[in-house]
């Protein structure tokens, strides 16, 4: 029975002997190629970072700046604003300008010692008027203010025509309101211009310029000459302070504006002296090119200080120094023939 058994197993065919005289095939490397390209890949998403991250830190700086100018732009305005409220006795809201001021630039030039002085103004006590009994509006009393200011507007009395138009108000808050509104506006923007063009009341007209925009949109002339004044009145916060940026004022204001003033000189004036103070400044850093270059756009608007044409002279030997002229060759004599 056993015999059986063993002879019905399946028989497993014997495993093929190796041939030990055959030679055996050598096992070949992975390529090492994909590591290369992955360094590159790396090395160029690297490069790629760090040039979108010069161009960010690049952007945030422009950005920066902008602001900050722009915030220069709004204090300067604001002190501006904060002087016409101290001369109109508007002190409360002197205060706040000025407070706001110190909060933005606690450095800008006079902002702390005019909000002391508002407070000590302020806090001087003021006798209150007894009360009066208020009357009827009179009706033909506002008709009356109307015709005056009517005939203030046509002479060109700005200021007047203004309390005119106030009294019409006062006395009748309705009383053709689309008519005295636009008289408002006339006289209020050309009551500013006035100040500006005529008075050198740069700040005045600045005020009035603005309180004009709140019943129309001011023309092109009167917008070009309130930023005009602005810019001169920043240009003048920096005086004998910083002159670049003095000076960088100015060119603007001086080339647009030549002959306004503020009252003490005109701003082709100050460009030229902001020039030469500037060239001045850098003389001193060594800069002397740049320093010549200043000095020649002074020199456009009048003659040098003393201490300006000494410096320009030095800048300008240093900065274009004489070339030397080669010296002629010398002459040389022919010989003689000789005599028999």
């Amino acid at each position: 029975m056993s015999e059986q058994t063993e002879n019905t197993q399946p028989l497993t065919p014997p495993e093929p002997q190796l041939d030990d005289t055959q030679p055996i095939k050598p096992i070949k490397k992975k390529s090492r190629r994909w590591l290369s390209i992955l360094i590159g890949m790396v090395g160029f998403l690297l490069l790629i970072g760090t040039g979108g991250y010069g161009g960010y830190t690049a952007g945030i700086e422009d950005r920066k700046y902008a602001q900050d100018s722009i915030v220069d732009q709004q204090v300067s305005e604001q002190f501006q604003f904060a002087l016409v409220d101290i001369e109109f006795k508007r002190y409360d809201a002197a205060i706040q300008r000025l407070q706001y001021i110190i909060s933005k630039r606690p450095e800008f030039p006079g902002a702390q010692e005019k909000l002391t002085e508002v407070l000590v103004i302020s806090s001087i006590p003021t006798a209150t008027p007894a009360p009066t009994l208020t009357s009827t509006p009179d009706f033909s009393g506002a008709e009356s203010a109307y015709q005056r200011a009517q005939q203030l507007i046509q002479s060109q009395e700005w200021a007047n025509a203004l309390v005119a138009l106030d009294s019409i108000r006062k006395l009748d808050p309705s009383y053709k309101t689309a008519q005295v509104d636009g008289m408002y506006y006339f006289a209020l923007r050309n009551h500013g211009h006035a100040l500006i063009t005529q008075q050198g009341n740069l700040e005045g007209g600045i005020y009035y310029l603005t309180l004009a925009e709140r019943f129309g949109p001011l023309d092109n002339t009167a917008v070009q000459l309130r930023e005009g004044a602005r810019m001169y009145t920043i240009g003048a916060s920096f005086w004998e302070l910083d002159w670049k940026q003095a000076y960088n004022y100015f060119s603007q204001v001086g080339v647009g504006w030549p002959s306004m003033w503020d009252g003490t000189m005109t701003a082709s004036a100050r460009l030229q002296f902001s020039a030469m103070r500037y060239g001045d400044f850098l003389f001193d850093l060594g800069d002397y090119c740049a320093a010549y270059d200043q000095y020649q756009v002074a020199a456009g608007y009048g003659n040098l200080d003393n201490e300006a044409a000494s410096n320009s002279g030095e800048a300008q030997r240093t900065c274009y120094p004489p070339t030397e002229v080669p010296a002629a060759p010398a002459a040389t004599e022919a010989p003689t023939a000789a005599t028999p």
